[in-house]
């Protein structure tokens, strides 16, 4: 979550359907997003192996402290490394085999220099140890930073919401989404006595430290993301059960504040329903390693790998509410739907820059749609995804600004999956099956980048779906399929589109059956009865009129009488004149001429 609802869904606003960003707009951007967003040259020699941190906040003085250990290799020499925390944290010492490396701050980079040249090749570790009082989360998971807040009986309750804002917030770290630790993390979490540390993956160790703190300690062998390495600290009670997945026995893990447990215990039985649905449509669960985790946490949701933070009062919907606005998304808890979702959009398969974030957020979001269809069937999975519809705003172009750690639009929820439900229809309910789960085999905890998922779309689809991407990613602009009708002769073309665009439809014309026809930006003429046979006749020069209608609703391809030429309903039920519709399921522009 990342994000959730259009920036999250994990991340989505508190009124339904609101997208806000992780990253703030900016009007231009600074040596310091270059820093933090891009590949620098203190970044590029080295690839990141395993982190081993260990963390202590302390809840009064709302401070953090500890240490992390970067085991790294060298892809080239190189002398100099970037490492990220940003201000106020400090960095208090760097150490390369217990002996002290010199330093010097950039704002929030720190650049560490070796006494010698590291060769190609070595594998080396550093310890940097680190304190001070990180940026409080003002609105989380949106506004990130540490969250300090009390549970209802007014004990301590500590986490850290950072996607956008960074992992180094708080935590020495390389913080580029292109460099996931190979071999994971393990992570030692100091809390008092009372409460309980809770961590990503497994729980190694439980230590007592006669202090009045214990020290857990918490190891993920996966690769992971940044923003997803996250801490949790409170009055926890637990349990725990075993999902029979494609891949044998999976260890499923749940934590919920203490009075809480008999109300979560219903709710959270979803979660084996959701492993089903999605290992269905989008292959295993990638992290059978480190199980599958679901957390109870003091604000609505987001993806942390094997460690999902939950928030939704246990309740169905999104905080009660359908986002969709059609009843459907009532029938399920949208943060264990949506942000589990993501573990194999976003935590699997991660893109390398956030100007790519659709990736993570577009498949999720469409992963709600996959999961209704497969409980409730197509119409109703149909009718959840054309309902969110209404939240798309076309404000922005949904892929962002390259190296500068800016997401595009929050479009990249709601258009992003209304986008892939359209090349859902192209392809064919099992294709769509398989190319989802061969691009989770394809990418398999792998970091990638939009061209690499297009070019594998277009590659399984045996057809170049890049005009689509183009259409729909890279602008702002709905595409219009004009049309005339003048008895059994319709003209159609694509307008308002990208050069090129030749997305097929389905439509329906007169009381027959539905069909395929594939426009582009030229005016092509075909009889009704045709099966869309293209007609080498000549086109009239039409009239232009203001009829232009988005898509929506239920096809009604229904009609009687000679010459009679009948309309389905177009997206939004609108479109069309009772001579010319196209599928609902188009998240497009039917526009009359003439």
């Amino acid at each position: 979550m990342h994000r959730i609802l259009l920036p999250l869904l994990c991340l989505i606003s508190a009124l339904p359907g609101q997208a806000q960003l992780l990253t703030p707009e900016k009007a231009a951007y600074t040596r310091q997003d270059s820093l933090r967003g891009s590949i620098t040259p203190e970044r590029s020699w080295w690839d990141l192996l395993k982190y081993e941190l260990s963390v202590t906040p302390d809840y009064a003085t709302k401070s953090v402290s500890g240490e992390n250990a970067i085991s790294f290799v060298a892809l080239a020499d190189g002398q100099t490394l970037q490492i990220d925390l940003q201000e106020p944290m400090k960095l208090v010492s760097a150490t390369w085999r217990k002996k002290p490396l010199p330093f010097t701050r950039e704002g929030n980079v720190f650049h560490i220099k070796f006494p010698k040249m590291i060769k190609t090749g070595s594998r080396e570790t550093i310890v940097c140890r680190y304190e001070g009082v990180p940026q409080v989360a003002v609105r989380p998971p949106w506004g990130g930073g540490w969250i300090w807040t009390k549970d209802e009986q007014g004990r301590p309750w500590m986490t850290v919401a950072d996607e956008g804002l960074g992992l180094s917030c708080w935590l020495p770290c390389k913080d580029h989404l292109s460099d996931e630790p190979d071999s994971g993390v393990v992570m030692h979490i100091t809390a008092a006595d009372s409460l309980i540390a809770i961590g990503n993956g497994r729980l190694r160790d439980k230590k007592p430290n006669g202090n009045g703190t214990t020290t857990y300690t918490w190891v993920t062998t996966s690769p992971i993301n940044s923003y997803d390495i996250i801490p949790y600290i409170g009055k926890y009670a637990n349990w725990s059960s075993e999902f029979q997945g494609e891949k044998g026995k999976l260890d499923c893990s749940f934590w919920v504040l203490d009075y809480n447990l008999e109300k979560a215990k219903p709710q959270f039985k979803q979660a084996d329903t959701m492993l089903s649905v999605f290992e269905y449509w989008m292959g295993p669960y990638p992290f059978y390693e480190d199980g599958y985790k679901l957390v109870e946490a003091p604000h609505l949701g987001m993806e942390h790998q094997s460690n999902i933070a939950y928030g939704n009062h246990f309740a169905n919907g999104y905080l009660g509410r359908d986002l969709s606005g059609t009843g459907w998304g009532l029938k399920w808890d949208f943060i264990i739907v949506h942000e589990s979702g993501h573990e194999w959009f976003g935590n699997n398969l991660t893109d390398k820059d956030a100007a790519d974030m659709w990736v993570h957020e577009g498949f999720t979001n469409y992963s709600e749609t996959l999961y209704t269809t497969y409980l409730y069937g197509t119409e109703a999975g149909n009718d959840y995804c054309i309902g969110t519809r209404k939240n798309i705003v076309n404000d922005n172009p949904i892929i962002g600004v390259y190296g500068v750690n800016k997401e595009g639009s929050g479009d990249m929820y709601y258009k992003g999956g209304n986008m892939l439900h359209m090349i859902r229809q192209i392809v064919g309910d099992s294709a769509f099956r398989t190319l989802l789960r061969g691009l989770q085999k394809t990418f398999y905890h792998q970091t990638v980048t939009t061209q690499q998922v297009e070019d594998y779309m277009s590659q399984y689809a045996h057809r170049d779906l890049s005009k689509i991407f183009d259409q729909y990613l890279r602008t702002t602009r709905i595409p219009v399929l004009a049309y005339q009708s003048n008895g059994d002769i319709i003209s159609y073309r694509w307008g308002n589109c990208v050069k090129g665009f030749n997305m097929p439809v389905k439509v329906y014309i007169g009381g027959q059956a539905e069909k395929w026809i594939t426009p582009t930006d030229e005016w092509q003429t075909m009889r009704a009865g045709t099966d869309g046979q293209v007609l080498a006749t000549g086109v009239p020069d039409f009239r232009p009129n203001n009829t232009a209608q988005p898509t929506g609703g239920r096809p009604n391809p229904r009609g009687t009488g000679s010459g009679i030429l009948t309309v389905g309903a177009t997206g939004n039920g609108t479109g069309g004149d009772g001579n010319f519709s196209v599928d609902r399921n188009f998240y497009i522009v039917v526009h009359k001429q003439g």
